[in-house]
């Protein structure tokens, strides 16, 4: 989470204290130290982390080369565009992307159609992130677009991550409840 969040909340810190630019260069540096603590924790860099990565070094790097915020405003469009496309298009080609994401870490057997399901309304969460994104940079402040993306948007993909786990549980199998065979009677 501290790898996720951290560089953001850099970002926002960053924006406060100088301006959009400063932030994005910031930001830019921060996502670096956040890779290399990724491996360094986790052995690994997953590959939505690299992703990001790409995205926010060439977004970033347009608007401090070129001094327009327009691109680093719509990098989460951009972000959350893809993560729907690669969504729909696995959907698509019978491939469940979001189960490969997330059977590992809760273990247990679930039905294909609740993956295909939970697939859906992942697509559907990524395309009103991105038109709430389109929205709120268009239409408001710097200051406001920069809280909503630290925090709105965290917090709203924190509670569908959640949303999504919960309704995962629900149709996981049951944990075997020790060593009693089922047609054994259990003590009273």
């Amino acid at each position: 989470m501290a790898i996720d969040f951290g560089p953001l909340l850099i970002f926002f810190a960053a924006f406060k204290i100088y301006d959009l630019y400063v932030a994005t260069a910031v930001f830019m540096v921060a996502i670096i130290i956040g890779l290399a603590a990724s491996k360094i924790l986790t052995g690994r860099i997953s590959g939505m982390l690299k992703f990001t990565f790409a995205v926010v070094m060439v977004m970033g790097g347009l608007t401090l080369y070129l001094h327009n915020d327009t691109f680093v405003k719509m990098k989460p469009t951009i972000i959350y565009g893809l993560f729907a496309a690669i969504l729909a298009v696995g959907q698509i080609r019978g491939k469940l992307i979001i189960k490969d994401m997330l059977s590992k870490t809760l273990g247990g057997e679930v039905d294909d159609k609740i993956w295909q399901s939970l697939g859906k309304q992942a697509v559907g969460f990524f395309i009103a992130m991105m038109i709430a994104n389109e929205l709120i940079w268009r239409t408001q402040s710097t200051d406001t677009w920069v809280t909503v993306k630290v925090f709105g948007f965290t917090g709203a993909s924190f509670v569908f991550t959640i949303w999504l786990i919960i309704n995962l549980m629900k149709h996981l199998p049951p944990e075997d409840e020790g060593t009693l065979d089922a047609k054994e009677p259990r003590d009273q």
